[in-house]
């Protein structure tokens, strides 16, 4: 199915940002600013070949797309998909899948519905921690390069949205920033985090996204590979 609605009710109430939900979370995760991938609306177009000089993005794609797939999942959810390198590699993958590609930002996701033309691949303009779907509407979940962007509280809210709209046995597949491994990753990662935040990128910091993951409802939460890059150490982790 191609288009810009994905399948089901646009809004569950449980997920309602307006009810006692959106309360709990806190100001943080309803009023932040929204930050395109490039930091600036006017880079969005030097995104996808300053990754793919930077961050071997070749290698990491390939290696979260190849786990997701592996199940054989009838419906894959890319949140916050960008100009969507990813969704259309996993769409490619698994022709006969159901892809959604998610994201925030209209310029990304209009570069994204041109790269994609021809193909199946569903376009959404949403938050991730407002996700359209309905309760257990898809069998894998993927999002790269997402969390670092998110405060704390959005990102856990993004992450309990991610586990609402997974079915039973589905499986989430994440790729964002990690520990730094050594002093030269360390210092690699400070660009990121003058970028996006101390305060966003603490966790990352200190290793304790596979903890936040668990805290969101996952389960068996296990990082499967590190790289080093220039900015730092990329892991990719997988959950249920």
């Amino acid at each position: 199915m191609t288009g810009s609605q994905p399948p089901g009710p646009s809004k569950p109430a449980s997920a309602d940002p307006t009810g006692e939900a959106a309360e709990q979370l806190g100001d943080d995760a309803l009023s932040e600013r929204y930050v395109p991938a490039a930091g600036h609306r006017a880079l969005t177009r030097f995104y996808d070949p300053a990754m793919a000089a930077t961050m071997r993005e070749r290698t990491f794609r390939r290696a979260l797309v190849r786990s997701a797939v592996t199940t054989g999942p009838q419906a894959i959810l890319d949140v916050g998909c960008g100009t969507g390198s990813q969704t259309i590699a996993l769409a490619d993958a698994v022709p006969h899948a159901e892809v959604i590609g998610v994201d925030g930002d209209p310029d990304a996701l209009a570069r994204a519905r041109a790269r994609g033309a021809g193909r199946a691949i569903t376009w959404v303009e949403a938050f991730a921690q407002e996700l359209p779907l309905d309760d257990d509407a898809v069998d894998c979940v993927t999002a790269s390069l997402l969390l670092h962007h998110l405060s704390p509280p959005t990102r856990l809210a993004a992450l309990r949205e991610m586990r609402r709209v997974l079915r039973p046995g589905g499986r989430l597949h994440i790729a964002d920033w990690g520990r730094p491994q050594d002093p030269p990753m360390r210092l690699a990662f400070l660009s990121i985090r003058l970028l996006d935040g101390r305060k966003n990128t603490a966790d990352h910091a200190a290793g304790r996204i596979p903890q936040i993951i668990k805290e969101a409802g996952f389960s068996d939460v296990q990082v499967t590979r590190r790289l080093r890059t220039v900015f730092g150490t990329l892991e990719l982790l997988e959950a249920s």
